[in-house]
């Protein structure tokens, strides 16, 4: 799920494709293995449906955008579908989507600096904060002056940048499975009931980039090759997905961990990179991520606009998603309850009833209609089931 909202105007078809790519293949990367462990070898035929359900809904995103030219944003698409309640409602499935994905980026910052420095951790009096929690802080002081930034154009992330840290974190598996005799002899399980729900969510989380489709869409020089970007993108991102998940579970089968970095060889370089690598995550991501939400804040009143009102709104943002991050420490759980609530709503649910509503030649009964109906069908039980799945095993850790 990376939800990176860029504004490149008139950007060609490879740079499109880029953008799409990066928001694509970004965190789900790291837990994609343990996904697999949760539901087994058959488990993968799940994820390449996913693939497709996701890569139509980007076309009835498409689609809808053509009715009116206006549209830009995902809640645009709302707006013209059912007026101004359609907008509210489609806005706070997207902003709680991005406050959870930036609470999930500060929890990975504080798992990946406790692997590179272990047993550590902060003392204050008689107070005594363990190190993972230290590091989420630590993680959340880096980020803070980040998020001041008002430009948004400023906060831009190179494409390239992100595919290049999948790239880099894909060849640090190989290496461990191969430099260091880790070795790719596990054998896994085929099925597994108990876990399907969490990897099914997690699988979804993958694709989570749909609140971002309108966005590059409207910024290309020719929109009407808008499908082709969406065809190559989720076929590079659903590739890599892919290898990343069985190199893993081959790797490390059953107790493989919520984060594929957490189960490399310690001490190694490889591991180091790797781990690195996942660090450019929440430190350049983050700031991006809960940008609109702090907009959205500022804009609701003119006493929000100043710039003082505007670092208070965002550091008050930021201090909030670090109080829940150490409160819920689980990164693969709110990853699959990310998936699961607003994840299967903003990637499988809306554009269905958005297009439903715009598009009236649905009511001419045929397959288009049929297909999307079972889609609603499906994304209504994965979002159900998921979200049980996810919410039970988040409290059952927290007791």
């Amino acid at each position: 799920m990376e939800s990176q909202m860029l504004r490149n105007e008139g950007t060609t078809f490879f740079r499109t494709c880029l953008n799409a790519i990066n928001v694509l293949s970004g965190v789900g990367l790291i837990s994609i293995p343990f996904a697999l462990s949760q539901g087994g070898w058959t488990s993968l035929i799940a994820l390449f449906i996913l693939a497709i359900i996701c890569y139509f809904m980007g076309i009835l995103l498409h689609r809808c955008m053509e009715v009116k030219p206006q549209i830009k944003t995902y809640p645009d698409i709302g707006a013209l579908a059912f007026g101004k309640m359609g907008r509210v409602i489609v806005s706070i499935f997207v902003y709680l989507e991005l406050y959870l994905f930036a609470v999930d980026l500060l929890i990975l910052g504080g798992d990946s600096l406790e692997k590179l420095f272990p047993n550590w951790g902060l003392k204050v009096g008689a107070l005594r904060v363990d190190g993972r929690k230290t590091y989420m802080m630590l993680t959340a002081l880096l980020i803070l002056p980040t998020t001041w930034v008002k430009s948004f154009g400023a906060l831009a992330y190179v494409s390239f940048g992100g595919l290049l840290a999948s790239i880099v974190l894909v060849g640090c598996v190989v290496w461990a499975g191969v430099a260091d005799h880790v070795g790719f002899q596990q054998r896994g399980v085929v099925f597994r009931l108990r876990g399907f729900p969490t990897a099914i969510s997690l699988y979804t989380f993958c694709y989570c980039a749909h609140v971002v489709f309108p966005t590059l869409r409207s910024s290309m020089t020719k929109k009407a090759h808008f499908p082709k970007v969406l065809l190559v993108s989720f076929s590079l991102s659903t590739l890599t997905y892919g290898l990343m998940a069985i190199l893993g579970y081959l790797m490390y089968g059953q107790t493989v961990e919520t984060q594929i970095t957490l189960s490399l060889p310690q001490h190694k370089i490889n591991t180091k990179i790797a781990i690195f690598t996942t660090l450019i995550y929440p430190l350049s991501k983050y700031a991006s991520i809960i940008y609109p939400i702090a907009q959205a804040i500022e804009d609701a009143s003119p006493l929000c606009a100043t710039r003082l009102m505007s670092i208070i709104i965002r550091t008050l943002l930021l201090l909030t998603t670090v109080v829940v991050a150490i409160a819920v420490p689980f990164f693969a759980y709110v990853m699959a309850f990310i998936g699961a609530f607003t994840g299967v709503a903003t990637t499988i649910l809306i554009p269905c009833i958005c297009y439903l509503k715009i598009n009236e030649g649905w009511r001419k009964f045929g397959w288009e209609l049929i297909v999307i109906v079972l889609i609603i069908v499906v994304g209504v039980s994965v979002g159900l089931v998921g979200t049980y799945s996810s919410v039970k095993e988040l409290v059952k850790r927290l007791r």
